[in-house]
């Protein structure tokens, strides 16, 4: 005879089960709700001084038409490209790309200037969570963070553990005083669209490993859908142009999937890489066939693997 406590046990361990299954498909489709076209507004402003005679710098506005594209999609990984689009000219920029992986075992952090080390985590850090990781125009590295969806109120959420990212593209042309921001994103979707939101300390890394804090800013970006903007341009380059992606993808990948992780030999801008790598794209869209052979040159000249993580008492 089977025990009422075995079925009671039995039953939690169903049930347990069926939540482990159902909770990453329910972040899934969170995820997925970010892809379509979107009007989308950027705003950051300083909030916290926290040196002696800082001034606080102006805020920050911008905006721009904006289509999510899905890349890959499985239970458990996505892939979301993001491609700018200029409604008068209808000239195409390729944007950020985000990719979200369950459980991941890994991802890449901002160690030092220009260098990203990949770090194991740990299954306490990872059960249950989604690990995004952002990528540059030219899908060069950027930052990871990991976190999980809630859905206080009905409302899906995701928020991240406090990583390093480096100073955006609206700041380092401009700023001097500090290399690395410590942020922590949030990620909501809402009727209108999605929303992310940035929590950033803008942060003096010294090399002694010493860390000067300066200031404080939050970050909003507000992902509006629409159906009035023609994004053909966009759809187009992307339909002419993904293949070649891919490779570039494949390259990164091959640093960015185990230790140690990647060095860029560019300067902060990563100009040296997206100039060739955007030519090789305009040129396939035109017709030409894709080189992969151009492509190692660009990652032969620019990236090399980080350097191997001093070993304690050496």
């Amino acid at each position: 005879m089977i025990s009422a406590f075995a079925t009671t046990a039995g039953a939690q361990v169903a049930a347990a089960t069926a939540g482990a299954t159902a909770a990453p498909a329910r972040d899934h489709d969170a995820i997925l709700a970010m892809q379509g076209e979107h009007m989308v507004d950027f705003a950051f402003d300083e909030t916290v001084l926290l040196q002696p005679g800082y001034e606080r710098s102006p805020a920050m506005r911008s905006g721009g038409d904006e289509v999510v594209i899905v890349v890959e999609d499985t239970p458990t990984r996505v892939v979301l490209q993001h491609i700018l689009v200029d409604a008068r000219s209808g000239h195409v920029t390729k944007h950020w790309r985000q990719d979200w992986t369950y459980e991941a075992p890994v991802r890449f952090e901002f160690s030092a200037d220009q260098t990203w080390t990949v770090r194991a985590l740990s299954p306490e850090e990872t059960r249950g969570a989604w690990t995004q990781c952002v990528y540059e125009v030219s899908d060069a590295p950027r930052y990871c963070g990991t976190g999980k969806w809630n859905y206080d109120d009905g409302v899906a959420t995701w928020t991240s553990d406090a990583t390093w990212r480096p100073l955006p593209r609206r700041e380092y042309t401009k700023r001097d005083d500090y290399n690395a921001l410590r942020v922590v994103n949030r990620h909501t979707i809402v009727p209108a669209g999605w929303t992310h939101e940035q929590f950033n300390t803008k942060v003096l890394r010294k090399p002694d490993g010493s860390q000067v804090a300066i200031a404080r800013e939050f970050g909003f970006d507000n992902y509006q859908k629409v159906d009035d903007i023609d994004f053909t341009p966009a759809y187009d380059y992307w339909k002419a142009t993904k293949d070649f992606w891919v490779q570039v993808r494949s390259r990164w990948d091959g640093f960015l999937s185990q230790p140690p992780g990647v060095h860029l030999k560019t300067k902060i801008d990563g100009m040296a890489m997206i100039m060739p790598l955007f030519e090789q794209a305009e040129a396939i869209q035109g017709g030409a066939a894709i080189d992969e052979g151009a492509i190692d040159a660009v990652f032969a000249q620019w990236v090399e693997p980080a350097p191997a993580p001093a070993v304690a008492g050496r």
